[in-house]
């Protein structure tokens, strides 16, 4: 009787097919048209043909329209594979595109003509988000050379657009979804750690401002016929600071356990020394707990601005660069949590913990559409690095753990 040391022992001889593919995969830049390339056309074609030709034989493809792409459209597929049940489905989500190389110089060899090198494979998107794109796909050529079905059905799903906002990928795939149930499974490896330990769960709400504040240009010798808009702008940027003592309750699922509220990008204000600048632009990048609603801090900012107007004579005003509510967190009890914690355990051996974090995922859209998603992955993080690498033996590992899921009950 076929058991799952059965299945590893077979994602372990497809060792050098799995490298294979992730050169292959790498030579077909998929960057998105926002950043300057074409988008996922061509991998996609080649991912469906490379599908076909292991057998998969029902093969979906969701065309989101983009003029802006050569193809006109940006692609997401859909695999599903049949298990014993298909009262559920067991989704592991994964995205086509990859983000620019950036400096080459900073390489150390073609980031699109992927190498392998002391146990790693290096090139621009081997780690995000190939590595368990090809951990999926040979999961599950595992189990079709073994002869053996997963318990439930299996889908992989592989999206375009998630570097840049997922517009025309997971966004609109959940707009034309006839696909998900709410009793499925969906992980997304999009997040992870080193270890192998963080299952990501939940994440803060961002809102990211940009302040600006007026005041009176001046020449420096005669400070009295001007407003500084620096020293006002920066006796705010400490006022400020006080957010951390308004909005101070700690939640422990997160790393750090707190709301942060960090002054970030700073814009030029005049070109030379002598000159007191009339106007003054910083940014502010906020993580909230979900304990907390944007508008209640938008509304304490108001009145900070307000203080340091008055003081400083200055007129402050500030605009949204980015607002996104956290979606609702994915019960560290639910199912997919559970069952990536035995697999993680059985292939790892160690005790994966649910966690939130402060930045965002694509997971993010299946909670706000109150579908239960987990974040997982055995990585380096070394996404969007120069020399972005991918571990061999975590895409093993990580295929041991899809596969392990597949069969539990």
């Amino acid at each position: 009787m076929k058991t799952i040391d059965d299945i590893f022992r077979r994602i372990e001889e497809f060792r050098d097919e799995m490298i294979d593919l992730q050169i292959q995969l790498c030579g077909l830049p998929a960057i998105s048209p926002v950043s300057g390339g074409e988008g996922e056309a061509q991998k996609a074609e080649f991912l469906l043909q490379y599908l076909q030709d292991k057998g998969y034989d029902s093969l979906k493809v969701l065309k989101a329209p983009d003029l802006d792409a050569p193809a006109g459209y940006r692609p997401n597929i859909i695999a599903l594979y049949k298990g014993q049940n298909s009262s559920k489905t067991i989704w592991i989500m994964t995205h086509l595109d990859v983000v620019p190389p950036g400096e080459l110089s900073l390489w150390k060899g073609n980031p699109f003509k992927a190498w392998v090198e002391e146990g790693k494979i290096y090139g621009r998107g081997v780690e995000d988000n190939q590595q368990d794109m090809v951990a999926a796909i040979f999961s599950l050529e595992a189990f079709r050379a073994e002869g053996l079905l997963p318990h439930y059905d299996v889908g992989l799903l592989m999206v375009a657009d998630e570097e840049t906002g997922s517009e025309k990928g997971i966004k609109y795939v959940l707009q034309n979804n006839s696909f998900f149930k709410k009793n499925d499974l969906i992980i997304v490896p999009d997040a992870g750690n080193p270890e192998g330990t963080m299952i990501e769960v939940a994440e803060k709400s961002i809102l990211w401002l940009k302040f600006t504040v007026v005041g009176q240009q001046a020449h420096a010798s005669t400070p009295e016929k001007g407003i500084n808009a620096f020293r006002a702008g920066s006796a705010l940027v400490i006022k400020l600071n006080s957010l951390y003592d308004k909005f101070a309750l700690k939640n422990s699922l997160f790393d750090p356990p707190i709301s942060t509220f960090e002054p970030t990008k700073k814009e030029s204000n005049v070109p030379n020394i002598n000159t007191i600048p009339g106007e003054d632009v910083f940014y502010l990048d906020c993580r909230l707990l979900p304990e907390y609603s944007i508008d209640e801090v938008e509304e304490e900012i108001k009145n900070i601005a307000r203080e340091i107007e008055a003081e400083y004579q200055v007129k402050i005003t500030f605009q949204e660069e980015q607002r996104t509510p956290a979606a609702p967190p994915t019960s560290p009890q639910a199912s997919v949590v559970q069952a990536l914690q035995k697999a993680i355990k059985a292939v790892y051996h160690v005790e994966g913990q649910p966690v939130g974090i402060g930045g965002g995922t694509v997971a993010s859209f299946f909670r706000d559409k109150n579908f239960e998603a987990a974040c997982w992955s055995k990585v380096d993080e070394t996404a969007h690095q120069p020399n972005e690498y991918c571990i061999i033996d975590n895409m093993i590992g990580d295929a041991k753990v899809f596969a392990h899921i597949f069969l539990q009950d």
